[in-house]
């Protein structure tokens, strides 16, 4: 209309970041809105996504925004495109945190961390795997959420991360979630029992890497050039089905975590896809470390303000950096 006065562009970069109010999630909404982005905090429950938002806003972060957000939920998603559409017309940087863990407690949890005094990473995870049982109706969760539900936030904001001058995605994976698994070693282990080729080390820290049993799947995972979002939804369902059949092992499937770990991998191989086909992008996946969370039980070695500084690096890489890659806190590494 004539005379109309156009709205000024929103200059600073805007971030939404899934399972924003607690955690690892809490802790890259706050480095991000210490770094000088706009955040859009995001959280299934009202009340708590509120209140996270007010927690931050009292140690002086202001422009820190909640939206509530149910990743398995496309009315829910529908809703935060269109919210982030009307308010700033695009999206800079999307950072998927969201996530379950698909298992149940076999008991209930000792939430004291001074039991974990005195054990290395290794112990830790093997108390974790203790007190966990996987389920038929928890794989399928995880799988539907840490899956499906992060896929269909991307798929609906990817045409706001397009009208970015430069959008990033950043998915929070896991070292459960490559072709292989990782567990720490300690040194005299390293030095006298594993074969050199089947261990691997980050930062001076050295893994055991325990791959994935069945090799055609691993192949296929890997394939990017022709692995098809089709034929990931033909995988999953495989697993799920022999899953519900307890042939997990049979066929070369990952356990423990199973649902968790297959899910994290198949989210790898859909980010390395993603980012093929939409190059002007930042499409990476990033693994913050074993921190101390609800999911870990608290059994991590790293705090979520450690393990999120990872994950802000990755949402935080310039220009012309790194796309379809896989970082492990901290450094680029390999999905396999």
């Amino acid at each position: 209309m004539e005379g109309a006065i156009s709205k000024p562009p929103y200059t600073r970069r805007i971030a939404v970041v899934t399972g924003g109010n607690k955690g690892i999630g809490l802790e890259v909404c706050r480095q991000l809105a210490s770094d000088g982005v706009t955040v859009v905090l995001t959280a299934r429950d009202e009340k708590r996504g509120a209140d996270a938002v007010e927690k931050l806003k009292a140690l002086g972060l202001c422009d820190i925004l909640f939206h509530q957000l149910e990743i398995t939920d496309s009315s829910s998603i529908a809703a935060l495109a269109d919210f982030l559409k009307t308010r700033f017309g695009r999206l800079d940087i999307l950072v998927n945190n969201a996530a379950v863990s698909g298992v149940e407690h076999v008991q209930e949890v000792d939430t004291n961390e001074e039991k974990f005094n005195g054990m290395d990473l290794n112990q830790r995870l093997e108390w974790v795997l203790k007190n966990i049982r996987d389920t038929v109706d928890g794989a399928k969760k995880s799988i539907q959420t840490n899956y499906y539900g992060t896929k269909h936030v991307i798929d609906t904001l990817l045409p706001l991360l397009q009208s970015s001058n430069g959008g990033r995605i950043a998915n929070v994976t896991s070292a459960y979630g490559l072709l292989r698994v990782s567990f720490f070693l300690p040194p005299l282990v390293m030095e006298s029992q594993i074969p050199v080729d089947q261990y691997y080390h980050i930062q001076g820290i050295f893994f055991y890497a325990q791959r994935i049993n069945n090799e055609e799947i691993r192949q296929e995972l890997d394939d990017i050039e022709n692995l098809t979002e089709e034929r990931l939804d033909e995988l999953l369902g495989k697993f799920l089905k022999d899953f519900e059949a307890d042939a997990l092992e049979m066929h070369g499937w990952p356990v423990g975590l199973a649902a968790y770990k297959v899910a994290k991998a198949a989210m790898n191989a859909y980010s390395r896809i993603l980012a093929r086909r939409n190059r002007a992008l930042r499409i990476n996946c990033v693994h913050p470390g074993y921190v101390k969370t609800d999911m870990s039980m608290s059994s991590g070695v790293l705090t979520p303000e450690e393990g999120a500084r990872s994950v802000v690096n990755v949402a935080l890489l310039p220009d012309g950096g790194p796309t379809g890659a896989y970082f492990a806190m901290g450094q680029e590494a390999s999905f396999v």
